[in-house]
């Protein structure tokens, strides 16, 4: 049996909430949490790529909670106006309905933007992780090429900085910088598929966890839950946010003032649904 666990994008809210559902879940079924952590197959999606990273490189989950839920933080406010960062979104894929060319249109609006210096955010990234090279095990990174909309996943074989990888899957458009590798620049990973849990299609067991409510629906049209409903040889367990979590969270998953109310209140939800993914997966 392939295992693959798949973690959802959701701003520093959704990097909180999957850490603590995670703790949770070690918190009532050691051996559900320890099988999650060892899956064949890690695919983190902008958020969910620096869960999948930190859990790859070594960190403990408690060790990753404590830091979402110190006062502390070395994340950095963007002060996001979400009703502009909204209208920037639709102004952007306004012209078409063709997906790849809404996303070179949202790869055009990122590549604009002013935000902070590349640098400044990539030491943002490189603080999240404690080991910052390529784990031995597979752990799928995606992230979207700003210029021409196409999809890339990065993984040890790509040659690339891990940091640069995660980087890239989370840099938000109009928000965060583009992540130039390898000459091209990226944008988040999660513009099409917040999750993009079809990167685990050759999985035959599949956990996602997804920061938003059912059905997690995607920026550009459709949701998880169709997606799951697509792929018909993998056994998929999709986990979606609570309502106490999304309430928390509220309309600013980027502000690091949610950090710890998601993460309380998904290390409880993980420990309400840890009976659920432990039957999962003994029946698999």
């Amino acid at each position: 049996m392939k295992l693959g666990l798949v973690l959802a994008g959701g701003g520093v809210a959704g990097i909180a909430w999957e850490t603590g559902f995670l703790l949770g879940v070690q918190d009532n079924s050691a051996d559900a949490a320890a099988a999650l952590l060892a899956a064949d197959v890690l695919i983190g999606t902008s958020a969910g790529s620096t869960v999948t990273a930190q859990i790859a490189g070594g960190a403990t989950l408690q060790e990753l909670f404590d830091a979402q839920t110190a006062e502390a933080t070395g994340e950095i406010d963007p002060k996001v106006d979400v009703e502009v960062l909204g209208q920037m979104f639709v102004d952007a894929i306004a012209g078409s309905a063709d997906r790849s060319e809404q996303l070179r249109a949202l790869g055009e609006a990122a590549m604009a933007a002013d935000t902070v210096e590349p640098a400044v955010r990539r030491a943002v990234i490189e603080a999240r992780l404690r080991n910052r090279a390529w784990p031995d095990r597979e752990l799928r990174i995606p992230a979207i090429n700003a210029e021409t909309g196409e999809l890339r996943v990065f993984g040890k074989s790509a040659g690339v900085d891990l940091i640069d990888a995660v980087g890239a899957s989370c840099a938000v458009p109009g928000v965060w910088p583009v992540v130039t590798i390898d000459g091209r620049r990226y944008m988040d990973g999660g513009m099409a598929s917040g999750s993009n849990v079809h990167l685990a299609a050759d999985c035959d067991v599949v956990v996602v966890l997804s920061p938003a409510a059912d059905p997690a629906p995607n920026l550009l049209g459709g949701s998880l839950r169709e997606e799951i409903d697509a792929m018909t040889q993998s056994r998929v367990l999709p986990i979606f946010a609570d309502d106490a979590v999304v309430e928390a969270i509220g309309t600013n998953s980027l502000s690091p003032a949610t950090r710890r109310p998601a993460a309380e209140l998904g290390r409880e939800q993980g420990r309400r649904t840890a009976d659920e993914i432990a039957a999962f997966l003994v029946t698999t």
